[in-house]
């Protein structure tokens, strides 16, 4: 660096270098010969002091106590915000990857939302990767900043930590206007009704979306687009999808093939499929872990991965926690959010995942491996 500081520039090291006190001849060559002698000499001094200090650094960071020791750690281990070419990403600064929590603000977290959360948060550290906490609140109708508050004390007092500053994903619009402008797109204007009605069809694929706007002339466009304006809504926006079926591979289930469609990214909100692949990339997550009701999303998440030329993560989907009745446990069943349970919530966890007697969360990660979380769901009684 101190070379680029102190040499002139190639030009000027040149021997066509002009002599500054004559009329466009060329320096004599002692001239050339003592400029380079001179900044050799300039810059031996500040190689010298760039070297003591860097060492000088070290050691300090090495004999000081331990609790400035984990500053300078710190500060290493700070995620940094580089640019890699990608338009919409900042990628922290890890070489291991990352696993992460996202809820969504809606209400406080049930026994299931915990137990998945510490899942989460035991796979990342268990294999040496960082923990980033990400608010999912683009359901404007439905999250609130009370809930995410709550969720994040009730999350930090069962012990799960997370590195850097928690994501809110309503600062991150303009990075999904971004992909989506990266994305074959069109305009749909049915109701949820419409596609219902035409998802019944024999030949329709059950779930799909069956393209009912997808090649529809500019003046049929035109004539939907105004009904709808009539109405005070907005036409969604649909992936115009090349494929039918995507595969992706999880921890447990292997490689699993799923169905791939025209799906929503866009309506009044934006849509979760493109919102958690865009900030999945921009955390550098690798590794997501979530509850197996999630599983059959993963390959429609997976093929915008690829259109968008980012990485896929490896997926872990575990089972979830049920009712009594072999139903999705719910607030409806009970006592089961983290301030109704009381002082055992984390013995319950801990037994929850194979795990029991842990007295902290700590204790659970000593303790824990991926190969040795349940496959079954376990029951809320």
């Amino acid at each position: 660096m101190s070379s680029a500081i102190i040499c002139p520039p190639p030009a000027a090291r040149s021997r066509s270098f002009r002599w500054p006190f004559t009329s466009g001849r060329p320096a004599p060559r002692w001239v050339i010969a003592w400029r380079r002698q001179r900044n050799a000499a300039l810059s031996l001094p500040l190689v010298i002091l760039c070297a003591g200090a860097a060492r000088s650094l070290t050691y300090s960071n090495r004999c000081a106590p331990r609790g400035i020791r984990g500053r300078f750690a710190a500060a290493r281990s700070r995620p940094s915000r580089r640019f890699d070419g990608a338009w919409w990403r900042s990628v922290p600064d890890t070489t291991s990857g990352a696993g992460r929590y996202a809820p969504s603000p809606s209400g406080d977290l049930h026994f299931g939302n915990l137990r998945t959360a510490l899942l989460a948060w035991l796979c990342a550290r268990s294999t040496g990767r960082a923990f980033y906490m990400r608010v999912e609140d683009i359901d404007s109708g439905r999250s609130s900043d009370a809930s995410a508050a709550r969720q994040l004390e009730d999350l930090a007092a069962l012990g799960v930590d997370w590195d850097g500053e928690v994501l809110y994903q309503h600062t991150r619009f303009a990075a999904y206007e971004d992909a989506l402008r990266r994305l074959p797109t069109y305009e749909c204007y049915c109701s949820r009704k419409d596609i219902l009605a035409a998802a019944a069809a024999p030949h329709a694929l059950l779930g799909a979306y069956p393209g009912t706007c997808r090649d529809l002339s500019e003046a049929e466009r035109d004539h939907r687009r105004a009904a709808l304006r009539a109405q005070g809504r907005v036409p969604a926006l649909r992936l115009r999808s090349t494929v039918n079926s995507w595969t992706v591979t999880d921890e447990f289930v292997g490689d699993y093939v799923g169905l791939v469609d025209d799906m929503v990214l866009k309506r009044a909100d934006w849509a979760y499929n493109l919102a958690v692949v865009v900030d999945d990339a921009f955390q550098n997550i690798d590794q997501v872990v979530r509850g197996d009701d999630l599983l059959s999303s993963a390959p429609r998440q997976a093929y915008l991965a690829h259109l968008l030329g980012v990485a896929t993560p490896r997926y872990i989907h575990v089972p979830l926690v049920l009712n009594a009745a072999g139903q999705r446990l719910a607030k409806r069943d009970g006592p089961v959010t983290f301030r109704e349970m009381g002082d055992d919530v984390l013995e319950r966890l801990g037994a929850s995942i194979g795990l029991p007697g842990a007295r902290s969360a700590a204790e659970l990660l000593e303790r824990f491996s991926i190969g040795a979380i349940p496959r079954e769901p376990f029951i809320w009684l």
